[in-house]
């Protein structure tokens, strides 16, 4: 049986700062997502003074795309990858690296699985969709390591983190490939890690700390709010370099983040800190074009649309 995430409507929750002069930036998040933690330390430290910062927030992801293609937010944190796509059709979205954290393969102590060369002929959880860049990686990493082609040898059960979780709890899955918070509260329950897709990533010769996360947005709406967008960027910025370095600023954020316990924050603390991606530079582009290649060669058309090639502009870089 194929579990398929259910489309929920999105919901505006919008808290604002007190009203001033400067430019509004309305910022797309999940309740408990890293974004909400980053736009919340903002705030408690007043990182926000070239801005007006509004939080948007909704009940999935898909929401947040929706409302950005609506106008209805300025910025939601997405991939690259659907950001080239939109740009093969069109559209001017552009990416702002903002994370290299990616999921990983878990199990159960018990399980059968203690590689990836295991999951052949197992049952596999997967978050998310066929297309999500974690699947897709998993299976470039088991195509060139291994030989092994996981689309044809395992039984797969996509759908959302939470349901997969309880069906590997139920013991109905042999493993689980989800986002990593899902991976690291699992980790903090007992979950035995099989394959962090950060060493996938380099497996596959990509430059260390790759961002595969970043906030996204028009080209035309930073024209407009040059300003307000350098100083959001900026402001985030030094929000994950608080966050890299204050262990009180994860107890204070703790509610945020919906742990249930003080492991299970540091669990999460620390996936976190081990995706904060480094400084852009040249080898980062040329491994991104290299990981679009190789995914529009799994994924095909559902993917990446018409472009097989990462489109130009995808990665924003201010004039």
């Amino acid at each position: 049986m194929k579990l398929t995430r259910r489309a929920l409507p999105f919901v505006f929750s919008v808290a604002a700062l007190p009203a001033c002069a400067a430019e509004p930036v309305r910022v797309g998040t999940l309740r408990f997502g890293s974004v909400a933690w980053e736009l919340d330390v903002m705030r408690a430290h007043k990182l926000d003074a070239a801005f007006a910062l509004e939080r948007v927030e909704f009940a999935a992801g898909q929401g947040s795309q929706v409302a950005l293609q609506a106008g209805r937010v300025d910025v939601v944190l997405q991939d690259w990858l659907w950001v080239s796509r939109q740009r093969a059709s069109g559209a001017d979205w552009t990416f702002a690296p903002a994370s290299a954290a990616l999921g990983a393969l878990v199990a159960p102590p018990a399980s059968p699985v203690k590689g990836v060369a295991d999951l052949a002929g197992r049952r596999l959880g997967v978050a998310g969709t066929p297309l999500d860049k974690s699947w897709l990686l998993l299976r470039a990493f088991a195509s060139k390591t291994l030989r092994l082609d996981l689309e044809a040898s395992v039984e797969k059960t996509f759908g959302p983190p939470p349901l997969l979780a309880q069906q590997l709890e139920a013991g109905r899955l042999d493993a689980v490939l989800t986002y990593w918070p899902f991976a690291a509260r699992g980790e903090a329950q007992g979950l035995r890690p099989v394959l962090d897709m950060g060493d996938a990533l380099a497996a596959l010769e990509a430059a260390p700390g790759l961002p595969m996360l970043g906030y996204v947005f028009s080209e035309g709406w930073a024209a407009r709010n040059r300003r307000a967008l350098e100083g959001f960027l900026a402001a985030s910025r030094e929000a994950r370099a608080i966050l890299a370095a204050s262990d009180a600023e994860w107890d204070r954020i703790a509610p945020l983040t919906g742990a249930s316990g003080p492991a299970e924050l540091a669990h999460l603390r620390d996936w976190y800190r081990r995706g904060i991606p480094g400084a852009w530079d040249p080898a980062m582009q040329r491994s991104a074009e290299r990981l679009y290649d190789l995914f529009a060669a799994i994924g095909g058309p559902a993917l990446v649309g018409p472009a097989t090639h990462l489109a130009p502009g995808t990665f924003w870089r201010p004039e």
